[in-house]
């Protein structure tokens, strides 16, 4: 195993508490997130990707409202036969 040291770092106090969040959806820790940052970076020669939690939109967040609370659903069909005679009325 390689040599560890420590890297002491100043942060705001608020976006370190985002982070840790955002770390922890992950299944990171703040250690391993910032590990992995700097291997990246090594590795890619500059900063390398981004790592992020996607956000669906409105109209996505809408759909799941819909889903969870069975609203605007299509009708459901027992036969590919009756899903076509449907299609074509």
């Amino acid at each position: 195993m390689a040599n560890t040291t420590n890297l002491n770092i100043r942060v705001d106090e608020e976006l370190k508490r985002k982070a840790e969040a955002i770390f922890a959806e992950l299944g990171l820790n703040m250690s391993t997130a910032i590990n992995i940052f700097l291997r990246y970076s090594v590795r890619y020669g500059g900063i390398p990707f981004d790592l992020r939690i996607e956000q669906p939109n409105a109209e996505t967040l809408a759909a799941i409202d819909d889903i969870n609370n069975n609203r605007n659903m299509s009708k459901a069909f027992n036969s590919i036969s009756t899903f076509i005679d449907d299609l074509n009325a």
